[in-house]
């Protein structure tokens, strides 16, 4: 089990190495150039490195990133445990080391440096794209989407006024700054889930699953995407709703609900986290004297509510126009584009929307089945309170995993959602699916820029054409598949428990 665990640890520094390098190289097919003065962060070289090259690097970083988490979840099960705090230490590291150079992968930042930049200087980002402002240095950069206005939530665009205000008209300065806003965001996730862990083992977990799971560190930090800004609110609300504390429930209830609409003020399917607090209230597992309550279930409700009001309400009911647009949107890499073609790109979105809303129920219910009630000790079952208390944590997993496999549009670094929630749960058969999602979805897009922006070589067009739309949403298929037939078989116990060797401490469940 040593072997394993030590093994694992070896493909994950492997892996971050891969994309730390990718990054330091500089502007290539992964990495936009950024406008600005060279002595501003973030900081490069510039090799302009073949396309082979860089993308070569990302491959085996997802490669051995999937490989090193795949050991060391084997070897958890076989018993292996070791400190999770240098763990966390060295990918809160990799994190500032991912900040301190340009993102790779995509452009979204030049999206979010435009759209920032559009509300700092009075333009409303919801009703004004970047081809028209073509004269402004940062408005006018965006690579991609340059006709669309912005689709992420108030809270988000305020984030990102704030840096294109610090940054003024340097694009690397402002994407800098919201680089900086990020891994603040990703350290409090961290902190959080390192903090409310309770166990060794459990810190291991948090450590392997998300402050040094390289394919998060690569796509949320290294990739500088937003998403981490709604996930920091989300595991928050988790946290304060279940903990122990004589404070009172509605309490509790209210700022979960509160936090909760923060994050859905930064991407709406933040939401999805409140219920779990929801379930719980309803199902009489809340905190404190709010079990049946409809004053918890009221507390809640209102949080969330007037926080995501208060922001929609600032920034004008068109603030949500995109996101109804992008509802309807459907992604290369998904299942759903294999029917999306066959009904002729476009044509019958309705069904497919229908249908992904029915496979997410389904899901769902799969999924609450089979996520993990409780930490069980070697010796015996949970005790009745620690069941209660993981009750609303296991529920707001369910949905936001369920929406994540379901989505006609994903993105890999959409899992970060699901890695964060999962870090809160004990040890789970579900972990490898999402690592093979996440393995998958980060294949799928090399690079995530739109092909006619980059010189790419004919001899690897096939990654396009190919790759992303075929062989991608297939082998996702096979993975939904997996799911349904491993929660169908579930037995009711956690793959952690159901393999630890009898004379091994701890209690991962």
């Amino acid at each position: 089990m040593t072997r394993l665990g030590t093994g694992g640890l070896c493909g994950i520094g492997l892996s971050l190495g891969c994309f730390l390098a990718t990054a330091l190289l500089g502007p290539s097919v992964f990495q936009p150039e950024l406008e600005g003065a060279a002595a501003e962060p973030p900081y490069s070289l510039a090799v302009h490195p073949s396309p082979y090259l860089v993308i070569g690097l990302v491959v085996a970083g997802v490669l051995a990133g999937a490989a090193g988490l795949g050991l060391c979840f084997l070897a958890v099960r076989k018993g292996w445990r070791v400190r999770a705090f240098p763990l966390a230490m060295a990918g809160l590291l990799a994190a500032v080391a991912f900040m301190m150079m340009p993102p790779v992968g995509s452009t979204d930042h030049l999206n979010y440096a435009s759209y920032g930049r559009m509300a700092a200087t009075g333009h409303d980002p919801y009703d004004t794209s970047a081809a028209e402002l073509p004269h402004d240095p940062v408005a006018g950069a965006p690579e991609e989407w340059r006709t669309t206005p912005s689709v992420y939530g108030p809270i988000a665009t305020g984030e990102q006024a704030l840096a294109a205000w610090i940054g003024g008209g340097s694009v690397r300065l402002t994407v800098f700054v919201l680089s900086v806003a990020n891994t603040l965001a990703f350290a409090v996730t961290a902190l959080i889930l390192y903090r409310t862990a309770g166990s060794a083992e459990r810190r291991l977990r948090t450590a392997l699953l998300w402050t040094c799971n390289p394919l998060v560190l690569f796509h949320l930090i290294g990739g500088a995407h937003n998403d981490v800004l709604a996930i920091a609110p989300m595991v928050a609300a988790l946290a304060l709703f279940g903990a122990r504390r004589p404070r009172a429930g509605w309490m509790r209830a209210l700022a979960a609900g509160a936090l909760t609409g923060i994050g859905a003020a930064v991407k709406l399917p933040a939401a999805l986290v409140a219920g779990g607090p929801a379930w719980a209230l309803l199902r009489g597992t809340g905190p404190g004297r709010v079990r049946r309550s409809v004053a918890g279930l009221a507390a809640l409700a209102a949080g969330a509510g007037a926080m995501a009001a208060l922001s929609y309400l600032l920034a004008g009911p068109h603030a949500l126009d995109q996101v109804r647009e992008a509802s309807g949107m459907v992604s290369f890499a998904t299942p759903w584009h294999l029917l999306d073609e066959w009904f002729g790109r476009g044509a019958r979105r309705d069904v497919i929307k229908a249908g992904a809303l029915l496979l997410g129920l389904v899901l769902f219910v799969l999924l609450a089945r089979t996520l993990p009630r409780a930490d069980v000790p070697p010796g015996g079952a949970a005790a009745p309170d620690d069941a209660r208390d993981g009750e609303h944590r296991r529920i707001a997993a369910a949905f936001v995993l369920a929406w994540l496999f379901a989505a006609p549009y994903a993105l890999p670094w959409y899992d970060g959602f699901g890695w964060a929630l999962l870090a809160l749960l004990p040890w789970t058969r579900v972990d490898w699916l999402l690592l093979a999602h996440t393995a998958a979805l980060s294949l799928a897009y090399l690079p995530a820029r739109a092909p006619a922006r980059i010189s790419l070589p004919d001899d690897l067009s096939w990654l396009f054409t190919f790759v992303r739309p075929t062989v991608i949403p297939w082998t996702l298929v096979a993975i939904l598949a997996v799911l349904v037939v491993q929660s169908l078989r579930f037995s009711g116990r956690s793959p952690a428990t159901a393999h630890r060797p009898r004379a091994s401490a701890g209690s991962p469940g």
